[in-house]
This record gives C-alpha cells, sequence and structure tokens, in this order.
C-alpha cells in the first residue's frame, strides 16, 4: 500500500520531469542527444545517502549538499529542454500553480517542472504520503531494508529514459545510457 504510488514510477531519482515529445523532434532524436550528453558525462558519486520524509512521503536523498550532483541535473534539464512540449493550461493547473512559491511557478512555465535549478532537491522517492502514526513503523522497515546500501557512496552512474504508454499506466524503461566514455571496442 504505502509503495504503491512510488512504484508506478520505478525505482529512481528524477532530473528531467516527464514531458511530451515536443512536436518538432522524435524519440530517435532524443534517444542520441542521451547517448552523446552520457558519453561526456562523468558519473558522479554520491558519499552517502540518508532516508528522509519529504512532505509526508520518504525518500534517499544525499547526505549534505553536492555541487556536481546539482550541476548535473541542471545540465539535464537545460540539455534536455528542447525535447520538452509547451505544457497545456491542464498540466500546468496538475501543479497546483496557487500554492507554488514564484520561482517555483517560473520553473514551472520555464521548465516544465516546479523544482528544478535553486530549488531542485535530489530524491528517490521510496513510499507515498504516511501520516505521522505510520511513519515510525515505515522508518524503521526502510531503514531496515537499506542499512547496507545507506553504509557505502552510490554512482550516479546512467541516465534512464521512461515512458508512460498511457495516462497512469507503469512508467517503462525505453532507453538506458551510462554516463562516461565507454573504451573502445578491440577488432581482430
Amino acid at each position: 500500500f504505502h509503495t504503491a504510488s512510488a512504484r508506478r514510477y520505478g525505482f529512481h531519482a528524477t532530473l528531467k520531469a516527464p514531458f511530451r515529445l515536443a512536436s518538432n523532434e522524435t524519440e530517435a532524436a532524443l534517444r542520441a542527444a542521451l547517448d552523446d550528453f552520457a558519453e561526456t558525462t562523468p558519473v558522479v558519486t554520491i558519499p552517502r545517502l540518508v532516508v528522509s520524509q519529504i512532505d509526508g512521503f520518504f525518500a534517499l536523498v544525499p547526505e549534505g549538499p553536492l555541487p556536481a550532483l546539482n550541476r548535473f541535473a541542471d545540465d539535464v534539464v537545460r540539455d534536455f529542454d528542447r525535447f520538452r512540449a509547451p505544457l497545456s493550461e491542464a498540466e500546468i493547473e496538475r501543479r497546483s500553480p496557487d500554492s507554488l512559491k514564484p520561482d517555483e511557478f517560473r520553473n514551472l512555465c520555464q521548465w516544465g517542472y516546479p523544482y528544478v535549478f535553486e530549488t531542485f532537491r535530489f530524491h528517490m522517492t521510496l513510499s507515498g504520503r504516511a501520516s505521522s502514526q505510520e511513519s515510525p513503523r515505515l522508518r524503521a522497515a526502510i531503514d531496515s531494508l537499506f542499512a547496507q546500501v545507506l553504509q557505502r557512496p552510490v554512482p550516479v552512474d546512467a541516465l534512464t529514459l521512461f515512458v508512460e504508454t498511457e495516462p497512469g499506466a507503469p512508467f517503462m524503461v525505453l532507453s538506458h545510457h551510462a554516463l562516461g566514455r565507454r573504451p573502445a571496442r578491440r577488432t581482430a
């Protein structure tokens, strides 16, 4: 029950929020751009993740600020924005624009998502919102399940492109793009 909403998206960290493809772009062009970006982008390592509760949901987050991770996320948002169709009025309304701070609303209008650049918080969602009564039990289960992961550095070593085949459907992996230059293949 507590992981149902998070499971729809798969275990991941969002760098570029879901978007519809711009009418002048193609899936093939997006995938090629992801390949090019990934090949020239180094792996970013998170020294340590911790469990945190953000707006009622549990997530894994970096233990402290990581400027390299934020620059990486900024580059992803900026470099792939040309592939994003402008938001419809309904998409803007779904984000509850009246509840957003001015910079978040500006980000929503310009970049398609309120929490980018200075408002970005890297997180890997683990649950839906949990009440104050449920939180201690969930926290204990999460701490136990992720105990080993929380003790070692975590590399951010790939970008993955997901697709939602229809509104509300689970996200499916379309392509996976390893970061960093790959060694040239030897041939005989």
